[in-house]
């Protein structure tokens, strides 16, 4: 792992450790991710669920509408800061970046969902842009498709 990567809530409640690296880490800028955030985007980091190990308190699962169904988002049950979410696969967790206990320690691979980016928002040229989603098997290093493979290979032998 190329840095350890601890995080949790505002009210020190819910704490993780991430045992790697994220397979990939988005920017998202969809109007889901700006109405659940409160925010112009958010940075979330796409990692096996079993490699976030819970520290403390674990969060708890609120099913959250969005416009192409429903996400689960994980809330410190003391203050309700969103710590991560699952969307359609559980075995993938998507870490809010804001609550590393060093933020700056990751920067996004990809900036998705362009289309709703506020204008005010100048994107830097270290990522590519999209303005929906991209083919993950064109985009994603090897190893991370692999480790995203194992995982899902895993959840469909034990179902």
């Amino acid at each position: 792992m190329s840095v350890p990567r601890e995080g949790g809530c505002a009210c020190g409640s819910v704490r993780y450790r991430l045992t790697s690296d994220p397979l990939f880490t988005h920017c998202c800028h969809c109007l889901n991710c700006q109405r659940q955030t409160g925010s112009a985007f958010v940075i979330n980091l796409l990692i096996e669920a079993d490699r976030v190990e819970l520290l403390a308190d674990a969060p708890q699962p609120v099913g959250v509408p969005r416009d192409d169904g429903e996400q689960r988002i994980f809330r410190c049950p003391t203050c309700q800061v969103a710590v991560f979410s699952e969307y359609t696969r559980p075995e993938v967790r998507f870490v809010r970046g804001g609550t590393l206990d060093q933020p700056s320690s990751v920067t996004p691979d990809v900036h998705i969902f362009t289309k709703s980016k506020l204008p005010w928002i100048t994107l830097p040229d270290s990522a590519p842009v999209f303005d929906v989603y991209y083919d993950t098997k064109a985009l994603w290093p090897a190893a991370s498709l692999k480790r995203l493979e194992a995982v899902l290979a895993r959840a469909h032998s034990d179902a």
